[in-house]
């Protein structure tokens, strides 16, 4: 009778019921996974183990800022996340950069995807702000597409294009506003550099 009660117990631990569920390590980013609004440094490193790490990072303008990344070592798996205070005590959102692709998308759209991949995940032509400065190559209006909705649970998502090759001097520049489909810039081709989702105030 001992016996068949172990035997069961430990059958019951091994079925995926009770079986620890590993975090994920590519696919859809959504509001909630693979970082949640309620995350904290602490809460991502009992989760994510020796694939957690904070660093300093490179920011606009020379600037440096502390983040939590993911997967530091495997540069298609790795996300960056910011904290609301210097703390960690809360994550504000999370970034995708620093790879020519990735195994993470956002309504379809992950790193290096072009201007045509883009506009057909957003159903129409958006705004890009000019090129060639700190916050240039960013989606400034999605022009009512499907990417200006909030993901579920009210994050929202930002875009950025960029190329190695410089922009010409019609593209570029503060205060520039350019439409996807303008001929110049889809003639001059870039993709998608960085995507970020941010979380919802509390």
């Amino acid at each position: 009778m001992k016996l068949s009660v172990t035997l069961t117990t430990l059958l019951l631990l091994a079925s995926p019921a009770f079986a620890q569920t590993a975090p994920p390590q590519e696919g859809p980013i959504t509001c909630a996974s693979p970082v949640a609004p309620g995350d904290t440094e602490r809460t991502l490193k009992q989760r994510y183990g020796k694939d957690a790490a904070m660093q300093d990072l490179p920011g606009a303008e020379g600037e440096k800022y502390r983040a939590l990344v993911l997967f530091p070592k495997t540069m298609d798996r790795r996300i960056q996340i910011a904290f609301s205070d210097d703390k960690a005590g809360r994550a504000s959102g999370l970034t995708l950069r620093d790879a020519k692709t990735s195994r993470w998308s956002i309504g379809g759209v992950t790193l290096g995807s072009s201007l045509s991949d883009v506009q057909k995940a957003n159903g129409k032509p958006f705004l890009v702000s000019g090129f060639e400065w700190d916050y240039g190559g960013f989606v400034t209006d999605w022009k009512g597409g499907a990417l200006s909705r909030p993901l579920q649970d009210g994050c929202t998502v930002t875009i950025r294009f960029g190329k190695k090759a410089g922009a010409p001097r019609s593209l570029s520049g503060d205060g520039v506003k350019i439409a996807s489909d303008n001929t110049t810039l889809v003639k001059w081709a870039p993709v998608v550099t960085e995507i970020g989702v941010n979380f919802p105030d509390e």
